[in-house]
């Protein structure tokens, strides 16, 4: 095995940088830059030498890992250096001329710490939301995935289907004798229970894809209700031209904001009536399109509107108030003053707060895909069991395949196909 090294922190001027050295040779090579090394998971504040003519470099923090307590499962030593381009500079030079060194691949750290056992495979993409993360509900979900939890469900159930696998297997083998204990109601009882819990997450799946996504809102009306003067002020920025001339948004305009902890992109659509223009229709029919598969909508009314027009079904979750609402006599919104907006983002946050009340730890498609799988062949067995204990070995089969479907979801068999887009969007220090 290799031993790697690279830049742990963001390039640039900073008050400290990380490099991360992991591999076999990783304290026999510090030692030869820094001398004598602190114990396992202490520092020292040491010198860092040029090993090929024993000149001072930095003055460093350094850390020490042994295999058994380090991220990657090997041995690991972290220089915490002053963060200048030219000090960073200079010890990547140095540990690249280093005798077994090379600079490590994207997410090879983070590749380690799984082939050594240290994280499994749900735990690894946990991570990369993390890293990915942008509001605080991404962070929250992220954390949950990479601290473990969807890890110790699948753990859990696994040990309640492989009992089940036993207990079915008994039966196989004493099929001639008389068995004392009748088995099948435990069984029934163990996947009952992990058949629930899956159905479970599944139900929450949307709602986890749409906190990692994030979330569409589509502002729609007719021309002229204020529609790009809202995406205005809810981005702070211009992102929307504004005119008095109707028909003047023909695209759709995107603003990715944080709303209370949660990613939502606002979408300013084109104004919706009957018109000739061609390239005005195809605007409005784009509009439609894209407010229609949005997660929840804004409905700006004119100032003598009452309902929506009916060219777009309206839904619970969706809100209609009334655009340039300047002198707030109808409650609704004024993009010029600001009156009603800190409201419409109140609205937006508890809709956005229900829509994802029942999120589950399936992140992503992969664990969806897992999962149904998984719960398919817990219902074959249970189909199984309720027909008068018939067929016990095809139970079992089931059985088995349900495990191994949970097995490609935290990784322990499949692994290497999803590997590669996982670790493209690491960077090298991780």
């Amino acid at each position: 095995m290799d031993t790697i090294f690279a830049p742990a922190t963001a390039p640039g001027r900073a008050g400290v940088g990380i490099i991360r050295i992991s591999g076999p040779l990783a304290h026999t090579t510090a030692e030869r830059l820094c001398g004598t090394l602190p114990e396992h998971r202490s520092s020292a504040l040491r010198w860092v030498r040029d090993s090929r003519d024993g000149s001072k470099i930095d003055q460093a923090l350094i850390l020490r890992f042994d295999a058994h307590g380090s991220f990657t499962g090997e041995p690991v030593v972290e220089i915490h250096h002053h963060g200048s381009p030219a000090v960073l500079s200079q010890l990547v030079k140095v540990l690249a001329d280093q005798p077994g060194l090379r600079i490590a691949d994207a997410g090879e750290f983070t590749r380690r710490s799984l082939e050594n056992g240290r994280l499994d495979l749900s735990q690894v993409e946990g991570l990369s939301d993390l890293l990915d993360a942008d509001t605080e509900s991404q962070r929250r979900q992220a954390l949950r995935v990479m601290d473990g939890e969807l890890s110790r469900l699948v753990v859990s159930w696994r040990a309640d289907l492989l009992r089940s696998i036993a207990l079915i297997e008994a039966t196989i083998d004493f099929a001639d004798e008389d068995v004392p204990v009748d088995v099948y109601p435990e069984v029934r009882e163990l996947v009952r229970g992990v058949l629930k819990d899956m159905k479970s997450q599944l139900s929450g799946a949307k709602a986890a894809a749409d906190i990692r996504g994030g979330f569409e809102v589509a502002i729609v009306g007719r021309p002229n209700t204020g529609k790009s003067s809202l995406i205005n002020r809810l981005s702070r920025r211009d992102v929307a031209l504004i005119s008095d001339y109707a028909g003047t948004t023909r695209d759709v305009i995107e603003a990715r904001l944080d709303v209370s902890g949660h990613a939502v992109t606002f979408l300013d659509t084109a104004g919706l009536r009957e018109t000739s223009d061609v390239v005005e229709g195809m605007g409005i029919d784009l509009a439609k399109r894209r407010a229609t598969s949005a997660d929840m909508r804004i409905f700006l009314l004119e100032r003598d509107q009452v309902d929506p027009d009916d060219t777009i079904e309206v839904q619970s979750q969706d809100l209609i108030i009334h655009g340039k609402d300047d002198d707030g006599s109808k409650g609704g919104v004024s993009s010029l003053s600001g009156r009603g907006i800190e409201r419409l983002l109140k609205d937006i946050e508890d809709r956005l707060n229900y829509l994802t009340s029942g999120s589950s730890l399936l992140i992503r498609e992969r664990h969806q895909v897992a999962m149904r799988a998984g719960a398919e062949y817990l219902g074959n067995a249970l189909s199984s069991l309720d027909e008068d204990y018939s067929g016990p070995e095809f139970v079992a089969e089931d059985l088995r395949s349900a495990i191994h479907a949970l097995d490609q979801l935290i990784g322990r068999i499949g692994v290497e196909d999803v590997l590669g887009d996982i670790f493209s969007s690491f960077c090298i220090g991780k």
